[in-house]
């Protein structure tokens, strides 16, 4: 009789649970199917937006396969009689336990997520942040990585860079450049303003809109400070800049056009020599 009733409990937990298991596992292929599927309808929907930077994509993506994963796995704990409350409970302070510890770097992820949202930078372009200059290489969640003007690699956490001004050089498509050049006080000045606009006009890599403009900016110790005002594009800024440096000093050694050397003009005027007393007489 005994064996009958084992037998009868055994049969109804063998049921119960076959239920369970068959319900777990439909929970399982529906919840990775699911995932996959909402994970590609996030990717799509965010690469539809304009300049969404793809590694972003990625991991806000993926991020929500594996919430949805989690849920999954909680409800297939659920099918066996677990207490999912305790163990949400307990997840929810794993996690926070995890962010105490992990904070400078969850600091680092939250800025690396702004820095792809809002691109003040993307790969290729010079920035300076407060300091930190170089030409963008790769911006990832966690760093970015730059090389600098003379080649050395930097690694920059996220956090550095979003709580910097950033100032990005290339971000425009022009940029304005002010030649000045100094020349001596007895020379042309208007013969060196035609100058200089002749060589920017003559440039085609100089646009024509804004105008290019010449002035005098300014007069120093032992210069008049001739200046050439235009706009270049960004690609062109420093080839330009030191083209027409080079060639101003050529035409102005050709027009017979000085550029002084810095000089000051010193005024000595000596001091009264002290009167000698005047000698006793010897007596006759």
């Amino acid at each position: 009789m005994e064996t009958e009733t084992a037998l009868a409990h055994l049969s109804e937990l063998a049921v119960s649970y076959s239920l369970s298991i068959a319900g777990a596992i439909v929970l399982i292929l529906a919840g990775f199917i699911a995932a996959g599927i909402l994970q590609r309808w996030v990717g799509n929907s965010l690469r539809r937006l304009p300049n969404f930077d793809e590694t972003l994509v990625r991991f806000l993506s993926g991020t929500v396969r594996y919430i949805v994963l989690a849920l999954v796995l909680v409800a297939v704990l659920a099918q066996f009689g677990v207490q999912t409350a305790s163990i949400i409970a307990a997840l929810g302070a794993a996690g926070l336990a995890i962010g105490l510890a992990l904070q400078g770097t969850l600091q680092n992820v939250a800025a690396g997520i702004m820095l792809l949202a809002l691109r003040p930078f993307r790969v290729g372009e010079y920035v300076d942040a407060s300091g930190i200059a170089g030409t963008i290489e790769e911006v990832g969640l966690f760093a970015t990585e730059l090389k600098t003007a003379d080649g050395i690699y930097v690694l920059a956490p996220n956090s550095e860079l979003w709580n910097r001004a950033i100032t990005n050089y290339s971000r425009n498509a022009l940029r304005r450049f002010d030649l000045a050049i100094g020349i001596g006080y007895g020379d042309d000045i208007a013969l060196a303003r035609k100058i200089l606009i002749d060589l920017v006009e003559a440039d085609e890599r100089v646009v024509s809109v804004p105008e290019p403009s010449t002035f005098v900016a300014g007069l120093g110790d032992s210069a008049v400070v001739v200046t050439a005002r235009y706009w270049t594009a960004t690609v062109d800024f420093w080839d330009t800049q030191f083209d027409l440096t080079q060639a101003a000093k050529q035409a102005f050694d050709e027009n017979g056009i000085s550029i002084p050397f810095p000089q000051r003009d010193v005024h000595y005027v000596p001091a009264e020599s002290p009167k000698q007393p005047a000698k006793p007489r010897r007596a006759a």
